[in-house]
């Protein structure tokens, strides 16, 4: 009797506190999934790593000994302002001397990358004044780009999505949730072939020593806004048409960051997505309902949708294909007749 009281008692624990216990799996998931991640690239890259640094040793060593005059504390000297100076973006190279970093195209594309958190961190601020008139103007400039790409999705959106899915629904009757499946599946592949697959080919030829693998693998990590830097277009040596180059890539950075965002949008706005992401949320209570401060969807990525709008799209899923109005009809006697 005791036992099954108690089981009884743990089961309506787990219950009342399901979110608690699915955030708890989430968190845990995550957390996995880091360690995931750290192990598989500390095995992939840590013996490229040891490889290039033993090249490294076996170079240095072979140029001193060429090189009897020059002590090896000269040598470093020379390497770590060389280094210091790579940091910054600026090459002793020959063949790099003709680049320069902060002429306009050069500056317009950094100004890009930062207010779209890319930073591929190939370029920095030299000064003083640079470094903190980067951070005035990122302090500004962030939530105004955010605002203004959301604008721009939420005006898309009406046009791609919503109608799209609403004329489906009333012409031909299929259901919304699988037509918005559907919709939101091709516009990602759309997405993905126009500014991903395409844009690497463009590369991979633009690029002399970029593969297509390294053209795709810039596009993601910077539509992304990853943006670790490793890879850099126009920054070659006699760089064709490079300031034009340099203002194609800015536009197609924004172009290609509204595109994501716009399926990253469409996405979230699945039903099926929204119920998962409520099972991690904290229940509201009966006074944060009366108070309506903020909504749940609010919380999630899906920030620049017009919550009215979907409210609306979610009674409408409810609904009928197509509703008759109630029929009226007006006796002789001036009686009214549901």
């Amino acid at each position: 009797m005791l036992q099954s009281l108690s089981s009884n008692s743990c089961v309506k624990l787990i219950r009342k506190n399901k979110s608690t216990w699915y955030f708890t799996f989430l968190l845990l998931g995550y957390l996995l999934y880091l360690i995931f991640g750290a192990l598989v690239f500390s095995s992939v890259e840590l013996p490229y790593e040891e490889l290039l640094r033993e090249e490294l040793r076996n170079v240095k060593k072979q140029f001193l000994q060429d090189n009897e005059c020059l002590s090896e504390s000269k040598l470093e000297e020379f390497l770590e302002k060389v280094l210091e100076a790579s940091n910054y973006g600026v090459s002793v190279l020959s063949n790099a001397s003709g680049n320069w970093n902060w002429d306009f195209t050069s500056a317009l594309f950094f100004a890009s990358t930062v207010l779209s958190t890319t930073g591929y961190g190939h370029t920095v601020p030299l000064s003083d004044g640079g470094k903190a008139f980067c951070i005035i103007y990122s302090l500004i400039g962030i939530p105004f780009t955010l605002l203004f790409l959301s604008a721009i999705v939420q005006r898309i959106m009406v046009y791609i999505t919503r109608r799209p899915i609403i004329y489906i629904h009333t012409r031909w009757g299929f259901s919304k949730q699988t037509i918005a499946i559907v919709h939101a599946v091709g516009l990602g592949i759309i997405v993905v072939t126009c500014f991903f697959f395409i844009p690497a080919v463009i590369f991979s030829v633009l690029e002399g020593n970029w593969n297509f693998l390294e053209s795709f693998y810039f596009c993601f990590i910077s539509l992304s806004t990853i943006g670790l830097g490793d890879y850099v277009p126009g920054e070659g040596y006699n760089q064709k048409f490079r300031e034009l180059y340099k203002i194609g890539i800015t536009c197609y950075l924004m172009l290609g960051l509204i595109a994501m965002l716009l399926v990253l949008e469409t996405f979230c706005e699945l039903q099926e997505l929204k119920k998962f992401r409520k099972m991690f949320y904290v229940k509201k209570s009966k006074g944060d309902d009366q108070l309506c401060i903020m909504e749940h969807d609010q919380l999630s990525f899906s920030s620049i949708s017009d919550q009215a709008a979907v409210l609306k799209e979610d009674q409408k899923l409810n609904e009928p294909f197509m509703s008759v109005p109630p029929v009226t009809y007006y006796a002789t006697d001036g009686s009214i007749n549901g």
